[in-house]
Order: structure tokens, then C-alpha cells, then sequence
């Protein structure tokens, strides 16, 4: 089974091929400048086909996905026969609010569920619900995709980590609570430790650490997260690159 991993932001669109038979990377590469210019860099990762790295012209998130897959395809610089060699595509999707705990089947459903929830994340969900909307228009409706949430795996999280000491409105009224991010990468992190430790993950208590120019921390109980650094949105907890983490509102008076 081989599986297109999409990373769509809202000028820009990241890309893997999987081969999940063995875990294997075919291919990657970044669209970037769409609806301007337009620039694809194409790394074939299997056999010794060269890198294609040059414009093409992308109006759109359509257009970008159709050069991704005649990369993929093409003779020149591609790793399966045809688009048909593709079974699956993987979208990241920012925000899923409390409505996903897990990663799901898209349909109209989920996509509506996505756009409810870009109030919680204005610059990230509707780049990805593009992305989404891109690979249906070109690969068409019959190829399966999924929807992978960074904000799924906090939703284990009990009421006293998420909840914030103010008035209870704000969190019925506006949805105002702890999110968390980074879900995907403390995951994989913590799974993979239980893996290089030899243990069972279910009986574990871990804490890991995304660290990088966002960056945040996650308490892992039995498996499941119960308490993270990020709150309602990724400006809080840690200092990182561009972003001050926690800090006393009196200092903004």
C-alpha cells in the first residue's frame, strides 16, 4: 500500500509517498510561492532518478497537486507507473476542537466538522481543508483520504488540565479551553520509547518533548495524554522561536 502524506499550508504544500509495505520513503518534496510564481522541489528517495527543482506555475492548490503527481508518475523522475499506484492520502490537519480524538475517514461530515473549527485556527484549517478539497478535484472522489489532527491525542486530557480557572462560559460559550498541539510527534515519540524501552506503553508514565522552533512538552499516562504544555492556542507554555510561551498577563499592562 502506498500512501501520499499531504502538509498543506496556505501558500506552501509539503508532500511524502509511503510505501507502508516496508516503511519506506519514495519521494518527497515542497511546493512553494502557489498562487504566485510557483516552485516544486521533487526528491526521488529510491533508485538514482535526479531531483527536479525549478517553477511551475501553481494558481492554485490544484494545480500544485497535479505537478505533484506528474513528478511522481513522470519517467523522469518518478517512483510508481501511475496515480492509480497511489491507494491512499494522509492530510495533517491543525485543528479538530473536541470533535476528533482520533484520525478519521474524510467525507462531507468531516470536512464541515474541520470548517467549524477555523475560528480555533484562522491560518492553518482552511489551508487544509484546500489541501484536502485539491486532491479530490484532481485524483477524484473515490481515492480514500484521512484526516491525522495535531489536537487529537490531547482530547484524553481530564477536565482539570484543560479546563482554565475563568469563568465556566467562556469554555461552553466560546470554546475557550486547553487544546494542545504537536499530538502526531508526542504520539509517535512516546510509542517509540515504550518500543526502545521493551515495555508496554499502557503501563508507562512518560514525558516528551517536541522541541524545535515550536516547541512544547506532554504528560503520558498508560498510553494516553493527560496534561501538555500548549493551550488553546500554540503561543502557549514553552519560549520558542517566535513565540514567548507562558507569561504573567500584568506584564502587558
Amino acid at each position: 500500500m502506498k500512501v501520499l502524506v499531504i502538509n498543506a499550508g496556505s501558500s506552501s504544500l509539503k508532500y511524502q509517498l509511503i510505501d507502508m509495505e516496508n516503511e519506506q520513503v519514495l519521494a518527497k518534496g515542497l511546493c512553494e510561492r502557489i498562487g504566485l510564481d510557483g516552485h516544486l522541489k521533487h526528491s526521488p528517495l529510491v533508485g538514482s532518478k535526479p531531483v527536479f527543482d525549478e517553477d511551475v506555475p501553481m494558481p492554485t492548490h490544484s494545480e500544485a497537486i497535479s505537478a505533484v503527481i506528474e513528478k511522481l508518475t513522470g519517467e523522469e523522475h518518478g517512483v510508481v507507473l501511475s496515480m492509480s499506484d497511489i491507494d491512499a492520502v494522509g492530510h495533517r490537519v491543525v485543528h479538530g476542537g473536541e470533535k476528533f480524538a482520533n484520525s478519521v475517514l474524510i467525507n462531507d461530515e468531516v470536512i464541515k466538522a474541520v470548517e467549524d473549527c477555523i475560528p480555533l485556527a484562522p491560518l492553518h484549517n482552511p489551508a487544509n481543508i484546500i489541501g484536502i478539497s485539491a486532491c479530490t478535484s484532481v485524483m477524484g472522489k473515490y481515492v480514500p483520504q484521512v484526516a491525522v489532527f495535531d489536537t487529537a491525542f490531547h482530547q484524553t486530557m481530564p477536565g482539570k488540565a484543560y479546563i482554565y480557572a475563568i469563568p465556566y462560559e467562556y469554555y461552553t460559550d466560546h470554546q475557550v479551553r486547553r487544546y494542545g498541539f504537536h499530538g502526531t510527534s508526542h504520539r509517535y515519540v512516546s510509542a517509540r520509547c515504550a518500543e526502545i524501552l521493551g515495555k508496554d506503553y499502557s503501563d508507562l508514565k512518560i514525558i516528551s518533548c517536541h522541541m524545535g522552533n515550536g516547541s512544547s512538552i506532554c504528560a503520558i499516562e498508560n498510553g494516553k495524554s493527560v496534561d501538555t504544555s500548549m493551550g488553546f492556542t500554540p503561543i502557549a507554555g514553552l519560549p520558542m522561536g517566535t513565540r514567548c510561551g507562558d507569561i504573567d498577563v500584568s506584564s502587558l499592562e
